[in-house]
């Protein structure tokens, strides 16, 4: 019997990939919870507009969060704090707990984003710190 070997740096980037691809299936589920993550059109053409919508979903929310990611890197890094490079690759855009998913949207005229973003929230935590 041949025994497999994977070095542990090898199966560390194995497991690294596989919870990429378990947080994309869950931020999908959490997108398509109301219909308990079934598609339940008749037609292939429906089903196929139907998936390909929850992908553009989910791809529009990955971007978001990395614009924001790039955005409070930036503001980190300009209040002097230091933010190695090599740690930005174990940040994932695919947190959705900020988004609001339920359908329910209010619509604040008075509150203005300035350059069509929300301020950065910064943790008290983090704000004592610097």
């Amino acid at each position: 019997m041949i025994e497999w070997y994977l070095s542990p740096a090898l199966r560390r980037r194995c497991q690294a990939g596989l919870n990429k691809g378990e947080a994309a299936h869950k931020l999908k589920r959490a997108v398509f919870f109301h219909e308990r993550g079934e598609i339940r059109d008749r037609s292939f053409e429906s089903q196929a507009f139907r998936a390909s919508g929850l992908n553009l979903v989910v791809s529009a929310i990955v971007h978001w969060n990395t614009v924001y990611i790039e955005r409070a890197v930036t503001h980190l890094r300009s209040a002097r704090r230091q933010v190695p490079d090599h740690l930005l690759k174990h940040i994932s855009p695919l947190s959705w707990e900020h988004i609001n998913l339920t359908g329910i949207y209010t619509w604040d005229a008075e509150h203005q984003m300035t350059e069509g973003f929300r301020s950065l929230r910064v943790p008290a935590g983090i704000r004592r710190a610097a």
